[in-house]
Formats: C-alpha cells, sequence, structure tokens
C-alpha cells in the first residue's frame, strides 16, 4: 500500500553525528567523544531520591507543568545562580531539553515561517523548525585563534517578515562560545522592536571554566520580553538518559504551554521529578567537581592536540567540546568513520552543525583523564599513517 507523509517529514535526515555514533556503536573498543555525553553515571543521591519516590507509588499522572515541589526548586536555582525572581507561571518542566525545543516551536512556527540560527550549533533545533514547515536561517560565526565571533549586523539583516524568533545557544553546543554582554542587549533590544521572539539554549550554563556560571539573558530580561529560556538536566548532572529539562516562559504563555504539554507528552513522569529536586537541591558539590574534572580533560586535550601535525584547534571556555580543524582530511562524515574504523575513536563531523562548521570535527573531553590521553595516542598515530 501506498501511504502519502508530509513533505516535511519525508525529507527528515539522520543526523551526521548519529551517522557516524550507529557506525560504531557496537564495537566494544571505541572511545565515543561524539556525542553529547560524558562517561559519568548519574551520581547515586539523585538515583535514590527517584527510586525513593518510585517505591512509594508516585507513578501516576502529574501537573503538566511539573510537580510544584520541581517548578519550587527551580525556582530557587535561578535565584541563586543569577539573583532573579521567575514566577511559578513562567515555569515548564518537560520531557527533555529537545522537547522543550518542540513545544517553543510549535508555539511560535508556522509553514513557511523562519527562525534565525546563530551557527555551528546543537542540530536537532533545524528538524525542529522543519517538522512544523518551517526554515532554519543559518548565520554562521566565524572561528578565529581566540574563540568564535558573531557579526551580530549580519543576525539582525538575516530576519524578514516571516522571521518568527532569532534561537542562539550560550554557551555554545559545539563552539564553547558565550554570547558577549553588549550582544546580548543588542539582540534583546532588537527582538523588543521587531516583536520577535528570542530562543536562548542555556543548557550548557554551568559548563564554564572562568566563572561560576554562564551568563544568562535572565538577568537583563523583563518577565514580559518574547524570551524563551531553554534548559536540561542532562548535561550538568550527567542524566542525559533521563529526559528532563525546562522552559522559563516569557510571561502570559502558561495556558498555551500548558495545553501544549498536555497534547504532546501530557507531562513528565512523575517520579523522575524528585530525582531532578535532589540534583538542585543537594548537587552543587557534585556540579563543582564535575566542572573541575572537564576543565581538566579540556587542558588535556588542548596540550595534546597543539602538538600534533596537521591539527588546529579553536579554544573555548565554556561546554565540554572543541572544535579542530584536519588539514587535508577531505569530507568531515568520511573522515570520521575512518576514525572509526582504523583508529576507534568517534569524533563528531562539523557539517552535522550547520553553516560555519563544515571544516571542522567536534570532540567531547568529558572523559577521564586515562581515556582522553589513549584516545590522543589513537589520533596522533592515525595522523601520522593517514
Amino acid at each position: 500500500m501506498s501511504l502519502t507523509i508530509r513533505p516535511d517529514i519525508a525529507h527528515l535526515e539522520e543526523s551526521k553525528i548519529v551517522e557516524v555514533w550507529r557506525m560504531g556503536f557496537d564495537i566494544p573498543d571505541v572511545i565515543g567523544m561524539w556525542v553529547g555525553q560524558g562517561d559519568l553515571p548519574t551520581p547515586r543521591f539523585i538515583c535514590d531520591a527517584a527510586a525513593q519516590a518510585m517505591a512509594a507509588g508516585d507513578t501516576f499522572y502529574t501537573h503538566k507543568r511539573g510537580i510544584p515541589e520541581l517548578r519550587a526548586a527551580l525556582i530557587d536555582y535561578h535565584r541563586d545562580l543569577y539573583g532573579v525572581e521567575i514566577a511559578d507561571s513562567r515555569i515548564a518542566v518537560t520531557s527533555s531539553g529537545m522537547n522543550a525545543m518542540m513545544l517553543i516551536v510549535q508555539t511560535l512556527v508556522s509553514a513557511g515561517d523562519n527562525v534565525v540560527c546563530v551557527t555551528p550549533v546543537w542540530p536537532n533545533i533545524f528538524a525542529a523548525i522543519q517538522i512544523q514547515g518551517g526554515i532554519a536561517r543559518h548565520v554562521p560565526m566565524t572561528g578565529t585563534d581566540h574563540g568564535w565571533e558573531l557579526d551580530i549586523g549580519r543576525l539582525f539583516a538575516a530576519c524578514d517578515e516571516r522571521t518568527r524568533a532569532i534561537y542562539l545557544a550560550s554557551p555554545g553546543n559545539p563552539t564553547g562560545w558565550v554570547m558577549p554582554e553588549g550582544q546580548r542587549r543588542a539582540v534583546l533590544a532588537f527582538v523588543r522592536q521587531r516583536g520577535i521572539a528570542l530562543i536562548s539554549d542555556e543548557v550548557y550554563n554551568r559548563l564554564i571554566y572562568n566563572r561560576p556560571v554562564a551568563p544568562s539573558l535572565l538577568e537583563i530580561a523583563e518577565p514580559g520580553d518574547p524570551l524563551f529560556i531553554v534548559n536540561s538536566f542532562s548535561k550538568t548532572w550527567a542524566m542525559t538518559g533521563w529526559r528532563v529539562g525546562w522552559i522559563v516562559l516569557p510571561q502570559g504563555l502558561t495556558d498555551q504551554m500548558d495545553r501544549l504539554i498536555e497534547f504532546n507528552t501530557s507531562g513528565g513522569q512523575s517520579f523522575l521529578q524528585h530525582g531532578c529536586i535532589a540534583a538542585i537541591r543537594e548537587g552543587e558539590p557534585w556540579v563543582k567537581w564535575m566542572v573541575e574534572r572537564c576543565k581538566r580533560g579540556r587542558d588535556l586535550v588542548l596540550g595534546r592536540l597543539g602538538s600534533m601535525n596537521r591539527v588546529s584547534v579553536i579554544p573555548a571556555d565554556a561546554s565540554f567540546y572543541l572544535m579542530l580543524k584536519v588539514e587535508e582530511m577531505g569530507d568531515p562524515v568520511e573522515f570520521c568513520k575512518r576514525l572509526v574504523r582504523e583508529a576507534r575513536i568517534g569524533l563528531a563531523p562539523g557539517t552535522a552543525f550547520g553553516a560555519g562548521g563544515e571544516q571542522y570535527l567536534r570532540l567531547c573531553y568529558a572523559q577521564g583523564e586515562d581515556r582522553l590521553d589513549e584516545a590522543m595516542d589513537r589520533l596522533q598515530a592515525f595522523l601520522g599513517k593517514a
């Protein structure tokens, strides 16, 4: 039988990251630095809190925007980090950061609309826009010896009458870029004036090495600004498999988001949210230890890459990624597949991350130092033969 499906869905492509990851998923000795997670399991105290809630029978439907105790913990978390007061009505707990992004795009984008994206960036946002029949417009940053730079005028020029939002990630995946304060203020003023939304992906806000927390647009925004903040429990607390995130909404969108969550997931898993409360209430010592571990991993990898012929790397003070170039590597996807087959290391091709990433590879260094050293040994040996 012939089944007709929407062209937007029929033309969805597999992520280039997943394409490489899937190829090496069942090879036991591959050192995987391709996806956005480290080698640490979720801390035991978080798992225990979720298990205790499940054992106590907390396994039923719950509030669509998250259990009240978790929303209260998130309000305290933002106050502690940024000194801002967020109303309970602006907090929406979601079934992952990806689900948060889909909910926002569903709220904003109709067929033919566009979202202007600062790239290179996490590619799932492009698919979320495509699923809604929208268009992702890429505004590439420039990689320099000192980091990544955004031409803010070029960003604004990419917006037109069909633009519904600007999307940016700060700290960025895959770049580690942190938007300077002047640009944060400029983009916020621009969306206010134009009446479009600003989607700020702040999932890596704790993974920063030159200050306690990355700057947030919440610090300079007003409650009524057209600003959506996306965050997740995945990276900060090693909870990628839990699939829990949250949104800080613009004031006045509570009812609409409540309904969207109802018709997407009917709310998150109740017992998992108790683990999330434990992460916030008890997790600061673990977060500080994890960030220091990542910093040591970054420094190790930067030092090793700096000694390799044919390799150049863009430094970054945030996230747990580095973007590197290899001279004469050819197609990044095929090069990454060769690394899996011949060197047993997994990197992500920069082509996955949109315009500006084509010449790069992404490396996730959220691993133990011994494992990173072994990966660098393998890469150096491979480059000596390639």
